[in-house]
């Protein structure tokens, strides 16, 4: 019995293989269906394309009609008449063009530093990059192929920066980051406006419902910016909001820089509960002062002092002739993406640490300003780029390739500091520890650089501080 079952095992055995061998000699495979046996020699298969929901952030085909800028007009020719003067818009949403008017966003091609930036990194370029940062700064100009980093020859209509007629117009994205939107004036051959409002109606222009206004990837589309040749992220908003505890609330960038209010969006509109306001607050408060712009250089100082928190935690006594050792706490608690964001060459927040004595001589301080830079050793939030070789990048970004470190704050980050002094010996106490958090668009030094040395001052903006009197034993 146990000899039959042998033969059985080794017959079944000597089968399977038999099997085995003739698929891998042949190429074939066998499939069962509805009991048939069917074979098909290996090949290739058409699949769908898989992979076309990955975003890159750059233009990949360097013949894009406006590369290295991501933005199109959906293959259509765009001409300067195509689009209307702000002022037409403030007809009737005179609100939000009084709002606008003075902004960022209406300076965006105006504003002196990043023209010089601008040219600085055409020149280095052999103008490459041209049409990625004008894309977001200059839409109209770059989309009738009139803009110029020098601006010459350019209608008026296309220096009027980021606009009504900009925005509005904008029917799609096609990603995040470099410029992606799809900017289509008179879509289906007559005015046509795209905003958040499922009931607004216009004696002046049709009117399209866009879910896409009310959301982050909007500003994502020019507020995000990566090396159109190397692919290192320069600036990433979006991406720190997006991966932001604000993001996971639900709130939107327009939530903090276009804050609703009740009101109306036009002089002949409805009353509504949630109107976005045109301001587009940010962290700039030099530039709007260079234009004439104050009120908005005060709103963006309110922003910034409700940025962040600073706390100093120290003993209740120190002693003479000691070393003695301070924290200071720094919490990122308003700003819904790092603190700061943007425009690496320039964007830094630090602290300004002072230790004084009753009579109010400085024994202690680091955060200091020098030679139009913070000085060395001092507590900086800011990211620092550099080339391939290591070497630092002050003012040619699209000659970096790497970053070299970033320690910037995250949304509802907190960062404690330790600063270590030695206390004189018979000091005159208490002691005064004074923490100033300082911010400023863009160091003195690289202002001077990009405009020429005394051009302008560069102001030192305190966000907030904190102050704790020590006794001294």
């Amino acid at each position: 019995m146990r000899n039959n079952e042998g033969l059985l095992l080794k017959k079944g055995f000597l089968l399977e293989l038999f099997f085995l061998t003739g698929i891998i000699l042949t190429g074939c495979v066998g499939t069962v269906a509805d009991g048939i046996v069917s074979k098909k020699p290996f090949g290739m298969v058409d699949f769908k394309d898989n992979a076309g929901h990955i975003d890159l952030g750059i233009v990949q085909n360097k013949t894009a009609p406006f590369f290295p800028s991501r933005a199109t007009s959906n293959g259509k020719k765009l001409t300067p008449q195509m689009f209307d003067p702000p002022e037409v818009c403030g007809a009737c949403h005179t609100e939000a063009y009084q709002q606008w008017k003075g902004s960022m966003h209406s300076n965006a091609w105006a504003d002196p530093i990043y023209r010089a930036a601008l040219n600085h990194a055409s020149d280095a370029t052999g103008g490459k990059v041209d049409k990625l940062c004008m894309g977001c700064h200059t839409p109209v100009g770059v989309l009738t192929d009139e803009a110029t980093p020098s601006g010459k020859n350019m209608s008026k209509i296309a220096g009027r920066g980021v606009q009504c007629d900009v925005c509005h117009n904008i029917s799609a994205s096609v990603g995040i980051g470099n410029g992606s939107y799809e900017l289509t004036p008179n879509i289906y051959g007559r005015p046509l406006k795209f905003g958040p409002y499922k009931d607004a109606i216009s004696p002046y222009h049709d009117t399209a419902y866009s879910r896409l206004h009310t959301q982050s990837e909007f500003c994502g589309q020019c507020h995000n910016v990566t090396h159109p040749f190397n692919r290192m992220p320069i600036e990433r908003t979006y991406t720190e909001w997006r991966d932001s505890p604000y993001a996971n609330r639900g709130i939107e960038c327009q939530d903090c820089h276009m804050k609703p209010v009740r009101g109306k969006a036009a002089i002949m509109g409805k009353e509504r509960e949630k109107i976005y306001t045109h301001y587009f607050v940010g962290g700039n408060a030099l530039v709007p002062v260079m234009l004439g712009n104050q009120a908005h250089a005060d709103l963006a100082r309110e922003m910034l002092a409700s940025a962040a928190t600073v706390e100093i935690e120290a003993p209740r006594a120190l002693q003479s002739g000691q070393l003695a050792t301070v924290e200071v706490k720094v919490t990122n608690v308003g700003a819904g993406h790092k603190l700061p964001t943007g425009f690496p060459e320039g964007r830094e927040v630090w602290v300004d640490f002072k230790v004084k004595d009753r009579s109010g001589r400085v024994i202690y301080r680091l955060g200091e300003v020098k030679n139009g830079q913070i000085e060395p050793n001092a507590k900086i939030f800011r990211v620092v780029l550099g080339d391939s070789k290591g070497n630092v990048i002050d003012d040619d970004v699209i000659a970096a390739s790497q970053i070299l470190h970033d320690t910037r704050i995250l949304p509802k980050e907190q960062r404690e500091l330790k600063y270590s002094f030695q206390i004189p010996d018979n000091v005159k106490g208490p002691l005064l520890v004074n923490a100033d958090l300082n911010y400023w668009s863009l160091s003195q030094y690289l202002a001077d650089k990009l405009l020429g040395k005394g051009k302008i001052k560069v102001p030192v903006i305190k966000m907030t501080h904190a102050r704790r009197w020590v006794e001294v034993h």
